[in-house]
């Protein structure tokens, strides 16, 4: 039986087969991810994967609904699999804000769901980091989190050769938009086509720009120039105080399509543009005031960094570590007589913290051995008795072949310090 289509099976390394993903190196992303996203100061939460279908449709309309995965349940509820994280974000703040010290700093690592055709970096199921802040206006919250995206990124080992954060801002296009026309109900319209601007010939959007009644030449001229605005001119001094100048450039071609945002946007890409965005974010001050009802007004921002468009480019780099068992020591049981003593000392030793293995039931002496080494574990231990019947641990190194007997109280000791 076959996996649905879009979807992936996580395997331990080493993989059986190309066509399947590694459950170490997604492990080895969720990691940094978390530990990131904490010496940034933010607070890790967690919602269902269940969500009634109007809170997707009242933040993105009911034309989303043919892009998810829903279906009306036993109680007879319209609910559908979580496309996006923000949505559950602003149902949770908007309940219990008024428990939490603004700004609020919290992050996810959800997996969401999208009934999409699939292509190269984007599947029917990912992974993603989501930061966000609420509760801050202030422009330094927006140049905290672009700073939390580079240094996730170079984390792994990506430079400024590897990837750039193209910013952009949704209040410079409505100024761009409201000096040229003052029709509102085609501003939509307007923003999904600059969005399209880098992936539809010049003459298609040219065409439908005419028909707004648009310049194509006029929006290339501001797209070329550039110039920051006063909160991207900020943001890029705080970025730049950091050291960070290197990583951030002003793109006014970035507009993020979602009608939600509300200032400044901003996307990430391999500067060898071999991939489709790897992640995007921006300020959606709106959100919650909608989620709520009109109940709970709170500004707000965020990106989401998905795992999918990462992995192929950590695999392109040749950045993926390798990922071998870590078992810090196979416990040999060679004298039967000896394997309540032998569990005992593998109990010890996990309770110290260390990764421990052994065999199952009874086994040959070289069949032990070489299931330690085909596990890679660092040591072999084994119980033994001295010729004064005293029990003794003989610890073996498998890359060194050296070899120590020691009394059993100081195993655990000295295996620590050989993880360590």
């Amino acid at each position: 039986m076959d996996r649905l289509p879009g979807f992936r099976d996580f395997y331990p390394e080493p993989l059986p087969h190309p066509d399947v993903w590694s459950a170490d190196a997604r492990q080895y992303i969720f990691n940094k991810w978390r530990s990131m996203a904490q010496r940034y100061g933010f607070r890790e939460y967690d919602g269902p994967p269940l969500e009634p279908l109007e809170l997707f449709t009242t933040k993105s309309g009911e034309e989303i609904v043919g892009q998810l995965y829903n279906f009306i349940d036993k109680g007879q509820r319209e609910i559908a699999l979580r496309p996006e994280m923000t949505p559950t974000l602003a149902r949770m703040v908007a309940a219990h804000e008024r428990n939490y010290k603004k700004p609020i700093k919290w992050f996810a690592l959800p997996q969401l769901f999208r009934y999409e055709r699939q292509q190269k970096g984007r599947l029917r199921e990912h992974f993603q980091f989501n930061a966000d802040i609420f509760g801050e206006t202030d422009v330094a919250a927006d140049a905290e989190l672009v700073a939390l995206l580079i240094d996730t990124l170079r984390s792994f080992g990506l430079t400024a050769k590897d990837f750039i954060i193209r910013l952009s801002s949704r209040n410079a296009w409505q100024d761009f938009f409201n000096q040229r026309c003052s029709d509102e109900s085609k501003a939509y319209e307007f923003y999904q086509i600059i969005d399209k601007l880098e992936r539809e010939q010049p003459a298609v959007s040219q065409d439908k720009l005419a028909k707004l009644g648009f310049s194509f030449d006029e929006i290339t001229a501001f797209i070329n120039a550039g110039q920051p605005t006063a909160e991207l001119d900020l943001i890029l001094k705080n970025l730049a105080a950091r050291g960070l100048s290197d990583f951030v450039k002003v793109d006014y071609q970035v507009i993020r399509g979602l009608a939600y945002y509300t200032g400044v946007v901003f996307e990430a890409f391999d500067q060898q543009g071999e991939f489709r965005a790897i992640a995007g974010g921006g300020r959606y001050d709106n959100l919650v005031k909608l989620i709520s009802g009109g109940k709970v007004n709170l500004p707000a921002l965020g990106f989401g960094l998905g795992d999918v468009v990462l992995l192929e480019l950590l695999k392109a780099r040749g950045l993926l570590p390798k990922f071998d068992a870590a078992l810090d020591a196979f416990c040999l049981i060679e004298d039967e007589s000896l394997r309540g003593e032998s569990l005992k000392l593998i109990t010890d030793l996990r309770t110290a913290g260390l990764a421990i293995d052994y065999s199952l039931t009874p086994a040959k002496p070289d069949k032990q051995f070489k299931r330690a080494q085909e596990i890679k574990a660092a040591r072999t231990i084994k119980i033994e008795r001295n010729a004064s019947g005293e029990l003794t641990a003989r610890i073996k190194d498998l890359r060194t072949r050296e070899e120590n007997v020691l009394p059993l109280t100081e195993a655990a000791e000295l295996l620590a310090k050989g993880a360590r």
